[in-house]
């Protein structure tokens, strides 16, 4: 007959059952994480991935969605040479169209089909459209993302519980949950300038830039006695964190986000009126 001390697990396997065991919740899988990454098991990227990735299948869309108010959308009655422009201006490579507001959606034209009419084709705007994907505020962000695989969609709008539109949401958003903010083109190197001018009336100027440089620099007189950046000048302007696209006036300056995230900016656009004095000055 075996004796009580030959029933006992050994440290080894006492050890295992630690390391191996099953977490019973969420916070026990986070510590898991965690305790992975004191062990050197896990890099912080990757600690930061799962952790989005738990982060994703818990919230929703409309937490992360872009509102109805700073959607840019075409209007299906503007000729393509009165809409182009804008489409350039903005940069997106896909647009909700509407016919008459934002509550009605007719489709999705992808800016790469424009290329048609610039060949000389014959080009029908109607024609372009790819289908709108319609999802509510409710649905949850792992839930979507799948969706968006396997539909190959990159975009849907969000709707309320009356049908109206809310918002739309872009795979690019929900990626960024998991893998944190999307370099895109208007990103700058770590070893470029502050401040790159496009052209008269155009800068490109990194949020944290010290107030003190962009006076210089543009011949401007913005007061660092409250905020010492740019970043934080135009977030004292605007009275809350900016999203991508949204404009703030400042005084003779329009300042467009470029790049931020749910935390902070990074790159802002700074527009001087043409008609300003300084603007051939500079």
């Amino acid at each position: 007959m075996d004796s009580p001390e030959s029933n006992k697990p050994s440290l080894l396997e006492r050890l295992s059952a630690l390391l191996l065991r099953e977490p019973e919740d969420r916070e026990q899988l986070i510590k898991l994480l965690y305790g992975a990454y004191e062990k050197n098991l896990l890099d912080a990227d990757a600690l930061a991935m799962m952790e989005g990735v738990l982060q994703v299948s818990e919230r929703q869309v409309r937490e992360i969605m872009i509102p109805r108010a700073q959607m840019d959308v075409i209007d299906i009655s503007l000729p393509p040479e009165k809409f182009i422009p804008f489409v350039i201006a903005t940069a997106h490579s896909r647009f909700p169209v509407t016919d008459g507001d934002k509550d009605n959606i007719i489709g999705i034209l992808l800016a790469k089909d424009l290329l048609r009419y610039y060949a000389g084709e014959e080009f029908d705007v109607r024609d372009m459209l790819r289908p709108a994907v319609f999802v509510p505020g409710a649905k949850r962000l792992n839930v979507l993302l799948g969706d968006f695989r396997s539909n190959r969609n990159h975009i849907a709008l969000v709707v309320d519980e009356y049908g109206g539109v809310s918002g739309m949401v872009t795979i690019e958003d929900v990626l960024e949950q998991i893998v944190g903010d999307i370099a895109d083109e208007y990103d700058f190197d770590e070893d470029e300038d502050n401040i790159i001018r496009q052209d008269n009336t155009h800068w490109r100027v990194k949020a944290d830039t010290e107030i003190a440089a962009f006076n210089e620099s543009m011949g401007t007189e913005f007061s660092d006695e409250e905020c010492d950046t740019v970043g934080g000048l135009v977030l004292q302007a605007a009275g809350q964190l900016p999203k991508r696209d949204d404009h703030i006036r400042i005084g003779d300056l329009n300042f467009t986000v470029l790049r931020s995230d749910s935390r902070r900016l990074y790159s802002l656009l700074v527009e001087r009126r043409p008609d300003s004095p300084e603007s051939e000055a500079i």
